[in-house]
């Protein structure tokens, strides 16, 4: 979700975060060959290719209707060459080195990869196929090594610390000396002051995880589609609607697996049919296959894969000067050192668990009470805990789906919600082009009715997509490149069959609202440079705006507004409402320790040494130690996410998983501000857009949260909201 600016792409390829598939020493031998035929390109314009020309929809919205997967790799080809020549004029330039002739033309620079860069990435995670991952593990070699050699550019970096060194002189606005801060700080990180045996130790070890984290998410994606469970029959789906068993068989027919049926999986350990499935063999089938994914020891296993990634991030962190990489990573995050994560995240646990048992222990007294007699076990969580809740609070997630109809709660809810806080309007743009026909476009306006931004919306779950939810911007705003924000949401709603409703469930619809939360933080930005826009902020951070707009998912007005009965038009009991709000304390227990298994697994597993690592032999010992040193080893809670499937700590969020938990306490305090101040107000949603959500990375973290709330945060909202205030057992 960061923006594309040069340094943005730079680092973050330098810090791998793309991949390859051909070895080392191929990619060591074509290089120069790469190169000439890039540059000689570069001179040579492709007016054919929709990606070297600027769009010319409205925001520049790309042309998905022109983009062809054999579109790609010459515009990378091209942009890399252009980029480099952008650089070099950059870094040989004869004059000193000024802001303008360093700061502000790097950021400027190498416009065609970013455009290229962004919808090429985009798709590779919202519509990927074998072409283009064929793409991803060619071009991953190319891109790592042409970002390390910009950002441990020794010229370039002199002209940048020339600038850091005389900041005081320079007369510059805030934004601007942040940029040059920012700026020197990365290409320190980057590694551009170490000799030039450690910077070619850097580079190998770029290039080499660059490699390996595309393997990893690969094999999750190809893993989480070969590990769909098939049944035999409709008895053994007892318990799911017939709208989902019919969604089990047509994945069959799909599969060349007629007369049966197939629950494909979600991200997560949990699957959503456990809820619902009365035959405890298929529950306990479908969250044994859930959780072996990537230890299965077949072709997509990714012990080997992982424990390698670990092994080289703790090796450039001690390259860098760090303990280890979580100590390399949390630096620029507002938590600063693993210590303070470590300490929250103890905290937390032991009142969570404590809360888990509790919970555990009525589950186990339902179970007996039923006449059956077993041990409850993690497949059986998520169905006794619904039994439950429409034993406590009489109802059950399926009374609510019949007014959780997809249209109602976007149009009427996430967007309804925006409206009435910020004065923003959406008009859906069924001419504009799209990559599935399951996506759509709208055009965002301001409240002054000028238009602002692009959103699209892509909420189904499909193979080619990877699991969860996230939002992406194909255009970052900039004041500097006159740029306004196309971004867009994801989602993973399973597609009801033709001319059915698409009914969510609760945590769907919570999900929407919260990633919507994330597309507001870019279609609000208002900065001048592109490193800063919109979601550019600290890990830790960048979810507090996603969370905050999750509370108007049940603030009255809201729901009253959208949840509505589907077929009848009649709005939702006040009682069955009422039953809403009640259980938002319910089941914390587990939702916290799962989320805080998988939070402590991530921590432990970047705060070791190089010699530390275990081998791929020892992977699984590793884990289970991990969690019970930790204090999380609850055998009927497993973590949110094993190693083997965590695609966040793969990617952008290893030592940074806490994230969530760090930006809720943001979160909690901010509702609180809020409730404080009148709720779903204009002038609460203008302080907010105006203080922290329109200024992207354009200023320290904590400090943009404080000229918001007025103080530091307060986590007790968080400990009442989790029901975390008790003492812990």
């Amino acid at each position: 979700m960061r923006s594309s600016s040069y340094l943005a792409l730079a680092v973050a390829t330098a810090l791998a975060t793309t991949a390859c598939s051909k070895s080392e020493d191929d990619a060591a031998k074509t290089a120069t060959a790469d190169q000439a035929k890039a540059e000689q390109q570069a001179t040579t314009p492709a007016t054919d290719n929709p990606l070297l020309v600027q769009s010319d929809l409205q925001f520049q919205a790309p042309r998905f209707d022109l983009i062809k997967d054999e579109h790609y790799m010459p515009a990378f080809e091209q942009g890399m060459a252009e980029h480099k020549a952008e650089i070099e004029k950059i870094a040989t330039n004869p004059e000193d080195p000024t802001f303008e002739n360093t700061m502000v033309a790097m950021e400027k620079a190498g416009r065609t990869l970013s455009r290229v860069s962004a919808i090429f990435f985009n798709l590779s995670s919202a519509d990927s196929n074998d072409k283009r991952q064929e793409i991803r593990s060619e071009l991953a070699p190319k891109l790592s090594a042409h970002y390390n050699e910009l950002v441990l550019n020794p010229q370039l970096f002199a002209r940048v610390k020339s600038l850091h060194e005389q900041l005081g002189e320079l007369g510059l606005d805030a934004e601007s000396r942040r940029l040059v801060e920012e700026t020197y700080t990365q290409f320190v990180r980057a590694g551009a002051e170490l000799s030039e045996e450690e910077k070619a130790r850097i580079k190998e070890i770029s290039e080499e995880m660059s490699k390996l984290t595309t393997q990893f998410s690969q094999n999750v994606l190809k893993e989480v589609n070969a590990s769909a469970v098939v049944f035999d029959s409709r008895e053994e789906l007892a318990g799911l609607s017939d709208a989902e068993i019919n969604k089990a068989a047509e994945e069959a027919n799909s599969r060349d697996l007629e007369g049966k049926f197939v629950i494909t999986l979600q991200n997560t350990s949990q699957q959503p049919p456990l809820a619902s499935l009365t035959n405890r063999a298929s529950r306990e089938k479908i969250m044994e296959a859930s959780l072996s994914r990537g230890i299965r020891g077949n072709e997509w296993d990714n012990r080997e894969v992982f424990t390698r990634i670990a092994k080289l991030r703790a090796e450039r962190a001690q390259l860098m000067g760090y303990e280890h990489h979580a100590a390399f990573g949390l630096e620029t995050q507002t938590a600063q050192t693993a210590e303070a994560v470590n300490e929250r995240l103890a905290s937390l646990a032991p009142r969570a668990v404590a809360n888990a048992k509790k919970e555990a222990a009525d589950l186990q007294q339902m179970v007996e009470e039923s006449g059956e007699d077993f041990d409850l076990k993690s497949w059986d969580w998520n169905f006794y805990t619904e039994k439950l809740r429409k034993a406590r609070y009489d109802f059950d997630e399926a009374q609510l789906k019949p007014y959780l109809e997809l249209d109602n709660v976007l149009e009427n809810g996430v967007f309804y919600a925006a409206t009435q806080l910020y004065g923003i309007t959406f008009k859906e743009r069924p001419d504009l082009p799209v990559y599935h026909p399951d996506v759509r476009a709208w055009e965002v306006f301001d409240a002054d009715g000028e238009p602002l931004a692009i959103f699209y919306g892509d909420f189904y779950a499909r193979p080619s997509k990877r699991g969860g939810a996230w939002m992406n911007a194909y255009v970052s705003q900039s004041g500097l490149l006159g740029t306004n924000p196309v971004v867009a949401n994801h989602q993973n709603i399973p597609k009801p069959p033709e001319g059915e409703p698409t009914l969510m469930s609760w945590d769907e619809v919570n999900t929407m609202f919260h990633e919507f939360g994330h597309a507001l933080h870019g279609i609000f930005s208002d900065v001048k440079y592109p490193s800063f826009s919109g979601t550019s902020v600290p890990r830790d951070f960048v979810e507090y705006p996603s969370q905050v707009n999750e509370m108007w998912a049940t603030w009255p007005s809201v729901l009253e507004n959208y949840a509505v009965h589907y077929q009848t038009g009649e709005p939702m009991p006040r009682e069955l409402l009422d039953k809403v709000l009640a259980t938002q304390k319910f089941n914390q227990g587990y939702a916290t320790t799962e989320y805080l298994a998988a939070s402590l697994l991530d921590q432990s597993w970047h705060q070791l040494s190089p010699e530390e690592v275990p081998s791929a032999d020892g992977f699984l010992e590793f884990e289970k130690n991990a969690l019970q040193e930790a204090g999380v080893d609850v055998e009927e809670v497993p973590p949110r996410y094993r190693t083997a499937y965590f695609s966040h700590i793969a990617g952008g969020y290893s030592a940074g998983y806490y994230a969530y938990i760090w930006s809720e306490v943001l979160d909690a305090d901010t509702v609180e501000w809020f409730k404080e101040n009148g709720g779903l107000k204009r002038e609460n949603g203008d302080h907010f857009r105006k203080t922290l959500l329109s200024q992207g990375g354009a200023e320290e973290a904590m400090v943009l949260f404080k000229n918001f709330r007025g103080s530091a945060p307060n986590i007790e909202p968080l400990l009442e909201r989790r029901g975390l205030t008790g003492d812990s057992e």
